[in-house]
């Protein structure tokens, strides 16, 4: 059970290690795009190459219980399905149903587990492989696998990393249920923290912050749902920045570094390497200072 990239890299993983897919339960196929085009999921796409029968109900309901009770799964996976399964569906398969969890749990229980991680500025992240209980992302941990997170590292860069590691962490779950040495480790969870899905506010810069804050949240934003500097023409978007030096009144534009504006936090500073007007599309920060960007000594915008 699954639905965008992520979970792609999780599927193949079955087939390559030979289980007999019965069946894939994806989120139903949207319009995506300026021509608003419906498209196959990702998931869904790669279970019709491989010809396996694909199930996209919009909702949970009886006809999708009896359906895959039907199917009669010995185990069932999930990996970024993006709903909550009830009880009886974790009930359903023999050895249970196994999630591909995009953190280091109990860290970061929730829907954007990756982009948290990136926005509080943690030094390693992971993906555990866990049994599903009725708790959000509560259940007991067969296997773990570990990376640390660049200083530089966007969200995005980091999701594309995770896929195969979530692939690779699976693959040993499964290897060691067929040896029956598949253990389960009850999570601490005192020590649990949440990553609530995103919402476009989380994407605002607050100059108050130390300039650490700030780069992790324009990393942490990004691609979705984006750094930007409230301005009164406007918000700016912030796509890349670099940490640098200097103080100065948060939100003050302290220097013109040759590759962009560099721009006074609570404590340091960061330059801004890639931005985005209102309408227009994004240039780096070079290009920005032969244009429309603040002199220095002046506000570039956002909180403060």
């Amino acid at each position: 059970m699954g639905t965008p990239d992520f979970a792609v890299p999780a599927l193949e993983a079955l087939f390559a290690f030979g289980c007999n897919v019965v069946g894939v339960v994806s989120q139903p196929d949207r319009p995506k795009g300026r021509g608003r085009k419906v498209e196959r999921t990702p998931v869904a796409a790669c279970a019709d190459r491989h010809g396996v029968p694909v199930f996209q109900w919009p909702r949970l309901r009886d006809v999708s219980y009896e359906t895959l009770r039907d199917l009669s799964p010995d185990l069932m996976v999930v990996a970024a399905y993006g709903k909550i399964l009830p009880q009886r569906y974790l009930d359903l398969p023999k050895y249970g149903c196994l999630n591909v969890h995009a953190s280091l749990l109990p860290a970061l229980r929730g829907a954007a587990p990756i982009q948290w991680a990136v926005l509080r500025g943690l030094p390693e992240t992971g993906v555990t492989i866990m049994r599903m209980a009725a708790g959000m992302d509560t259940g007991p941990v067969a296997a773990t696998l570990r990376t640390p997170i660049g200083p530089d590292e966007t969200a995005g860069e980091l999701h594309d990393r995770l896929a195969p590691i979530g692939a690779a962490a699976l693959t040993e779950a499964l290897a060691m249920l067929c040896a029956g040495t598949l253990r389960f480790t009850p999570q601490d969870h005192a020590a649990a923290t949440l990553a609530p899905m995103l919402r476009k506010e989380d994407g605002r810069i607050d100059w108050a912050r130390p300039a650490k804050a700030v780069h992790d949240r324009v990393r942490g934003a990004a691609p979705w749902p984006g750094a930007y500097i409230e301005r009164a023409e406007g918000p700016l978007k912030v796509h890349a920045t670099r940490l640098a030096d200097g103080q100065g009144e948060p939100g003050t534009v302290i220097a013109h570094d040759k590759d962009g504006p560099r721009v006074a936090c609570g404590e340091g500073a960061v330059t801004l390497l890639r931005v985005q007007r209102p309408g227009r599309n994004a240039i780096t920060g070079a290009e920005f200072l032969r244009g429309t960007a603040p002199a220095i000594g002046s506000q570039i915008g956002g909180e403060s």
